[in-house]
């Protein structure tokens, strides 16, 4: 199993955990919004200083996507398969 395939399958399901999680908020367009900014800013301070630390991550639209829609935990999972 490749690298590519387990990356698919942890985004598969944090996408689920995340879903779950946004349902069962009581605010839960405001819950996807926070999740959605916090990710994305996550996201621009990886690409702007992850050379510190040799993960520089490309704003494409697949990071863009993911980390609008998963948040933090994508952009660390994405951040850490960069590292390895």
């Amino acid at each position: 199993m490749g690298t590519e395939t387990i990356f698919n399958i942890i985004c598969a399901a944090a996408a689920v955990i995340m879903l779950v999680y946004y349902m069962r908020r009581r605010r839960k367009l405001l819950s996807f919004a926070f999740g959605s900014v916090t990710g994305i800013i996550a996201l621009f301070l990886v690409d702007s200083y992850g050379y510190i630390v040799g993960a520089e991550l490309p704003l494409n639209l697949f990071n863009v996507c993911g980390s609008a829609v998963l948040g933090v935990p994508f952009v660390i999972c994405v951040t850490v398969l960069k590292l390895l």
